[in-house]
Parts: structure tokens; sequence; C-alpha cells
């Protein structure tokens, strides 16, 4: 089979794929087709091909237009682009039609179920609206110090920085700005409305001794960057064409202890959740759309049934959103159990909930935790990593018994692959909600309510 890389051809979109594409068919292949909307006919490029059934392209020209396009509002992410906003050229209803489209398939496709539901804004946000939602902003800067954004699955920096996804103010002067050649810059704006800057320093930054460089104005941070991160990205072609995936070549470089620099801010994030204050480190993990921590919050409450007296866990909890909800509603006379495997994200949930004696918080890996968990909780909370929990943590939960569970996914694929192992070992889907938490883009957050 030839090699279809630069060619060009007309092609009719059909249903959403899960990824931020839809599906066609040309000459007999399977082409995953960005930058359009099911039912367009349009011009497409072939960006990728490595042989087998499909390919991938970029739609360059419309030629139909679906009734569903608008202007694009990101000027990144078009063909050649970013991978930032994969559906910014869409009505916003279309957008959340579309996830919707791709949640239901993968429920049908990895667990067996049809249920009824509707990709819905996340409570407080105008459903017509789709920018400035992102309080976390992570950055890559070239080698001649523009921060920017990867070119979509490449490791090329594009310096650009006009995406609409963060809040106001967020990245304001950070493009007229130099910073490190090859560092990472994390960016947050907190609950009080402060920025805080923190540049990750790269391996090539050190000066002859072994001592990083230290960027002018700055201060030496924690040290604390998080294990655990969600939505790492697409896989991604290097400059010799190879790909590689983004999430797994990552993993070993996100986890590594890297020097840090505080730019602007203190780097301590302050948040808040239903009348309850963190303070966390800048690069630690919370919910990118500043209402999101809030919203899945309430659900949890809403959706535990417990009463004074009562017990749960709160696993992958981080610095204890959830978990601080549950303890609230069972009181002094309960117990709750927190794990998490980021350190520093528990101590920072300690010092947050330490009027809360009768939480515990643990810093562990929940595989290895909930192996040798002991007890039966009324409910188990979770919200994994974008890979999902997997099997061993479900059959361990299963062999808990908590009479609910909920689930929380980012990722449509593995939210339905955990939903499915749930379901094999008598659990049943009471309640599903999905939430547009990633305006513009192909992401949807969908929490899940399983009961005996």
């Amino acid at each position: 089979m030839s090699d279809w890389r630069g060619q060009e051809f007309e092609i009719r979109l059909g249903p959403p794929g899960h990824g931020g594409f839809c599906v066609g068919r040309h000459e007999g292949r399977v082409v995953f087709v960005r930058h359009g909307l099911p039912g367009e006919l349009v011009r497409a490029r072939v960006t990728e091909d490595r042989g087998g059934s499909f390919c991938r392209a970029d739609a360059v020209e419309v030629i139909e237009a679906s009734a569903d396009r608008v202007p694009a509002t990101c000027p990144v992410s078009g063909p050649g682009g970013a991978g930032c906003c994969d559906f910014s050229f869409a009505t916003p209803a279309a957008q959340r039609a579309l996830k919707a489209t791709v949640v239901a398939e993968q429920l049908r496709r990895l667990a067996g179920i049809d249920p009824e539901f509707a990709v819905e804004p996340i409570a407080g946000d105008d459903p017509e609206i789709t920018g400035g939602w992102r309080t976390r902003v992570r950055l890559v800067v070239d080698e001649h110090g523009r921060a920017g954004v990867h070119r979509y699955r490449s490791t090329a920096v594009l310096p650009d920085l006009r995406c609409p996804q963060p809040v106001a103010g967020a990245l304001d002067g950070v493009a007229e700005r130099r910073w490190t050649p090859g560092s990472d810059l994390v960016v947050a704006v907190d609950g009080d409305g402060v920025r805080h800057i923190v540049e990750l320093a790269a391996d090539d930054t050190t000066r002859p001794g072994g001592r990083p460089a230290t960027p002018r104005g700055a201060t030496r941070g924690r040290g604390h960057h998080p294990a655990r991160r969600k939505h790492s990205g697409a896989p991604v072609r290097d400059d010799r064409g190879a790909i590689r995936d983004r999430a797994a070549a990552r993993k070993s470089a996100t986890n590594a202890p890297r020097e840090e620099w505080v730019l602007a801010g203190t780097g301590r994030a302050v948040e808040y959740v239903a009348g309850r204050r963190w303070e966390l480190a800048a690069t630690g993990f919370w919910q990118a759309h500043h209402r999101a921590a809030q919203c899945y919050s309430d659900l949890v409450a809403d959706w535990s049934g417990l009463a004074p007296g009562g017990s749960g866990w709160d696993l992958y909890s981080g610095v204890g959103v959830f978990a601080a909800r549950l303890a609230e509603q069972t009181g002094q006379t309960g117990a709750v159990a927190a794990v998490e495997s980021a350190r520093g994200a528990v101590a920072d949930g300690v010092a947050a909930l330490r009027d809360l004696p009768w939480l515990e918080l643990r810093a562990d890996r929940v595989e290895r935790w909930a192996r040798s968990a002991t007890g039966s909780p009324e409910i188990v909370v979770l919200d994994p990593p974008r890979a999902g929990a997997g099997k061993e943590v479900v059959a361990a939960i299963a062999d808990a018994d908590p009479r609910r569970i909920v689930h929380i996914g980012c990722d449509p694929a593995s939210f339905a692959r955990d939903l499915g192992l749930y379901l094999d070992v008598g659990y049943h889907l009471a309640d599903l909600r999905a939430f547009d938490a990633f305006p513009g883009t192909h992401h949807v957050e969908c929490v899940a309510l399983l009961d005996r």
C-alpha cells in the first residue's frame, strides 16, 4: 500500500471518533479527519499514514459546511496547528452533542450499556460561551526562549498563545518575555485571583557542575512536582518522523524531581470549595475548569447517601476535596479514608483539613493500599488518572463491597472500560452525568453512580 502522506482528496465525513476527529472513508480505507463536522464534504490532506487500514488527515477546505459550523474561536488549533481546541469551529450545543455521541459509543462498545444522558455545561457556565474557563496552563519553551504549545502530534513548539481557554489575565505578558530554553512553564490563577508562574527546569539548563541556572527574578520552589496528571496529551511525532506515545514517554520525566523557580506569585495556590480553603503547590493537581471542583464536589455530596456515623473512601484523592465533603456528612462518629500517591498533595490536604480528625489522608499507591484495606465502606469515590482505575482497583473495591460507588473519568474509553468492570462484578449503573468541563475541545468529564 502506498504512503498517502501529503495527498489531498474530497471526503464526506461521518460520525465523530474518540480523539477530536470525524471518521470518513476513501478508497476502502478509514480516514480520521480533524477540523471537520459530521456530514460535511471537505478537502482533506493526509498528515500521517503508518500503513494499515487507516490514516489521519486535516480538513483544509470545507466544500459543504454543516449548519453547526461557526467561525473558529481558536486561531492556534487549525490545520497544522496545536491540539488544544478540537471543536472551536462548532456551536457550543453541537460540541456537546459530539461529545455525547462519543461517550455513548464507548459505553455501548466497551461496557455493553446504552444509558440516556446529555453532556451539560458546568454549573454556572454560560452554555454559549466557550472561552476563559481554564485556570491551569502548562506551556513549553522553545530554543529561543519563547513560550508556546506543542504542534498537534509533534514535539515542535508553536510560540502562539492566542488560545481562548485560559481565564482573563492568565497569560498577560507571557508571550513578550523570554524564558529558559527547554523549560516548561506552569501558569495557575488561583481562587483569590493571584497568578502564579513556575518554571520547571530542563536537564540542559544546568550550569557546569550540575547547578541549575536561576531565572532572573525567580525564587526556588518546593520542588514538588505531581505524579498525577490528567489529559496528558496525544501521541506525538518527533523530528525524525517516528511516532511515540506522549503519555508513556513523559511519565518518567513528569514524575522525576525537577528544579522549580517561582517567577510570579508565591507558587502556593489558594483554592476554595464548599466554603473550605486549600493551599497547594501551583504545580499540583487541581481541576482545570474554574468551576469544576465545586460542581463535582456538590454531585458527590448529593449522591453519597451518607449519614452521621457513616464511612467512605476517596481514592486518587488529591488534596481531599471529595473526602472533605464525605467527612462533613459522616461527622465525628464516622470514618473516611483518602488515598493519593502524590505526597505533596497529601501534605496540603492534611494541612487544610485538620478540623476533620476522623478523616485519614494517606500517601500511597491506590493499587497497593486497596489490596490490603480492611472494612466495608458505604461509599467509594474515585477520580483516577486518564488511564482509568483498571481491573486491580475495581476488584479491590468490589471485595470491600460498598453500597455505592461514584466513579469520575475524563477519558470516555477508560471510563467505559471501568464501568464494564463494575457491571461484571455485580454493580448496576444507577445514574450518569457528563459535563462539558473542557469547552472547545473533545474532552468531557463523566460521573457515574453505581450501586448493588
